[in-house]
């Protein structure tokens, strides 16, 4: 199997596996107190039009990103399999309280085990590394730049929104964890 194969293949997992998410863990009324803010929609929205017009463009205009050496290949394929391992670990470290959209459940404990002791979101931490994963398979700068920017900033929106439900959820519980522990990348951002 070769790597372009390979990136179909994970590729196509990824997106099957957020359609299931977006199924299965969709909070209903009365699961808990939605506070989404419409951020799910704007980030399914944001995805949708930006790998499609940044995968568009990169198909259909030259490539600026070395497309030929096996380590240019490779360099999408490395982002998606660390973000997909990151996403799903962190989505199974939350189980029941994981949710599509950002709600919390009364029983809802704060969890800072597993991936949580590193960064606070980690599963939006493996989301970035593939939309970088998609953004490199464009082969071409502006293709990359139109993937990457506009999913970025829904996913900083999202996350705004997340935060703030969670400061309301748990208090100086969470603030104290804020301070101790950065939001996507371990130790620096």
């Amino acid at each position: 199997m070769n790597v372009l194969a390979l990136y179909r293949i994970l590729y196509l997992a990824w997106v099957l596996s957020e359609v299931v998410i977006l199924a299965i863990t969709r909070t209903r009324r009365g699961g808990g107190d939605i506070q989404d803010r419409g951020s799910l929609r704007i980030l399914w929205l944001v995805i949708l039009v930006s790998v499609s017009l940044g995968s568009y463009y990169g198909d259909t205009h030259p490539h600026t990103i070395d497309p030929i050496t096996p380590w240019a290949q490779a360099a999408a394929l490395i982002p998606l399999i660390l973000g997909l391992a990151i996403r799903w670990t962190a989505i199974v470290t939350l189980g029941r309280s994981f949710s599509a959209n950002v709600a919390i459940r009364a029983t809802q404990t704060l969890h800072k085990t597993g991936l949580f002791r590193f960064v606070r979101h980690p599963s939006y931490s493996g989301l970035i590394l593939i939309f970088a994963a998609i953004a490199l398979h464009t082969r071409n700068w502006l293709g990359f730049a139109m993937v990457l920017i506009p999913t970025a900033a829904a996913l900083f929106y999202r996350i705004r929104v997340e935060e703030s439900a969670l400061r309301r959820a748990f208090g100086h519980d969470y603030d104290d964890y804020r301070k101790t522990t950065r939001c996507l990348i371990p130790g620096i951002f």
